[in-house]
């Protein structure tokens, strides 16, 4: 691979690079009661990244079926709009529920990656995005479990379920292309280089700005959660302290 790519893979593996850094170093502060059980500053800020995660993952899947060179190119960038709009309906759902806002834009880093793979073609693009994709994904594989082994919000854990299942799936696929540095991915997970915060949050929407809906592919065979009661007027609300 490129210089270019050595480069950008050299942050990829921070572990906030999928959403917003927390406020508090303490991520287990109960920061809203809600009737689906409290939600903590970790639980906040998964939804967050999900959400995230989808902005710049979803449109990269676009990519792979457009410019893929490979059957398994093509095959792995469906994998990623079929189970991006399917967690991203969720997180759409349950936000409201828990009075969490989520970004309309990636993070300055996420949007770096689309950029790059952007400019990218033929072989060159394939190799960086396999590689791109199985080091995130693999990153935030942890994320996924320690979420879902420790928050007491219902919600929180269906979402975690469902994205357990999404990020084995894409690692899978994206191993599957038979272009992933293993070594090199392990790498970038196990010795992950700090970036500012300016990079890895997502920012805030714009007041009045509507809300980007990732749309399912007409074959999708991913689901999105099913969360009681409308999220559309949740009930009760959550009390921020």
């Amino acid at each position: 691979m490129g210089g270019a790519l050595s480069l950008t893979l050299a942050a990829l593996a921070y572990p906030a690079m999928l959403g917003v850094k927390t406020v508090s170093t303490d991520t287990s502060r109960i920061i809203a009661q809600t009737q689906w059980g409290p939600l903590t500053e970790a639980d906040r800020d998964f939804v967050v990244k999900v959400r995230a995660a989808g902005l710049w993952e979803y449109p990269v899947g676009q990519m792979a079926v457009q410019k893929g060179t490979s059957k398994e190119v093509v095959t792995a960038g469906q994998h990623l709009i079929d189970g991006h709009a399917a967690l991203d309906t969720t997180c759409r759902k349950i936000a409201p529920m828990l009075n969490i806002t989520l970004p309309n834009l990636a993070s300055p880093q996420q949007q770096g990656f689309v950029a790059q793979l952007n400019a990218d073609s033929g072989r060159q693009f394939d190799s960086d995005f396999a590689n791109i994709l199985r080091i995130t994904h693999g990153s935030i594989f942890n994320t996924v479990a320690k979420i879902r082994s420790t928050t007491k919000n219902s919600l929180v854990r269906a979402l975690a379920d469902q994205a357990n299942d999404t990020v084995l799936d894409h690692i899978t696929v994206m191993e599957k292309t038979g272009l992933v540095n293993f070594d090199q991915a392990l790498f970038q997970q196990t010795a992950p280089p700090k970036l500012p915060d300016t990079d890895v949050t997502p920012p805030p929407p714009a007041v009045g700005q509507p809300q980007v809906v990732l749309t399912p592919p007409p074959n999708a065979t991913s689901t999105p959660v099913p969360v009681p009661g409308d999220p559309a007027a949740p009930s009760p609300s959550p009390t921020v302290r």
